[in-house]
């Protein structure tokens, strides 16, 4: 069985389906997506609609949707289970909108429920907070580096930066991360991995094979992708304590 952690995608359907069917996915192997499908891109709604095809097709393998700091203030701004609703449109959001053809004279949270597929809203609203896997901990932003996991909370989970990402903390795990754009892989072993390294700013969208310690990475227009092994990453002094 092989574990692939997908970094944030933001819009960005063409470099996501191409990344997803070049993996060597198996039976029983696992996908956890980090969170933030929308928001930017050009076609949300697109990324959306294919990650559901995805899930409907998918019987040998399995597949978890963590929630962003995106889908949450989508949720808020729609009146829906979320915080931030405020700072929605202005945050990306009216790409959004647009791909689900609503215009700049229509961007209202009653016309969004209209406009967005009942079906997609019922994706947002079953995101998952967090997800473990052995010891890795996945989650969208992060961690507050001085809180157990039944302490963290949304606010820690989709929007903390600079408190965990320049600090250590005392779980058992190796926290796999998005968010924080980088221009590369952030690795600060044992204690975090950030794999959002900007699609949408026009850099790369990354997934890490955990298991054989294989990045899997797409440029932003390009159709290729490239395929580097980072096992010298992980070495005995990066073991958690």
């Amino acid at each position: 069985m092989s574990r692939y952690v997908v970094g944030d995608i933001h819009g960005c359907v063409d470099e996501l389906r191409r990344l997803i069917e070049t993996l060597p996915l198996a039976r029983d192997d696992r996908l956890v997506f980090l969170g933030d499908y929308i928001d930017r891109g050009p076609d949300s709604s697109g990324v959306v609609s294919y990650l559901i095809s995805l899930q409907k097709q998918c019987n040998d393998f399995e597949l978890v949707f963590l929630k962003g700091n995106h889908e949450d203030m989508l949720l808020s701004y729609l009146g829906l289970n979320g915080q931030h609703g405020d700072m929605f449109l202005i945050n990306g959001g009216k790409a959004t909108l647009a791909s689900y053809g609503l215009t700049a004279d229509r961007f209202s949270a009653p016309q969004a429920l209209l406009a967005i597929p009942a079906e997609h809203l019922h994706f947002f609203e079953g995101l998952e907070r967090y997800y473990s896997m052995d010891s890795f901990l996945c989650v969208h932003a992060g961690i507050h580096p001085q809180k157990s996991i039944a302490e963290q909370t949304d606010e820690d989970l989709f929007w903390i930066r600079n408190a965990f990402i320049f600090n250590s903390h005392g779980l058992p795990y190796t926290v796999l991360f998005g968010h924080t754009p980088q221009a590369a892989v952030l690795y600060d072993l044992p204690y975090k991995v950030g794999l959002d390294t900007g699609l949408v700013y026009g850099n790369m969208l990354t997934c890490l094979d955990v298991d054989e310690k294989v990045l899997y990475q797409i440029n932003r227009g390009r159709k290729s992708i490239h395929r580097t092994s980072v096992q010298r990453r992980w070495n005995p002094s990066a073991a958690l304590p």
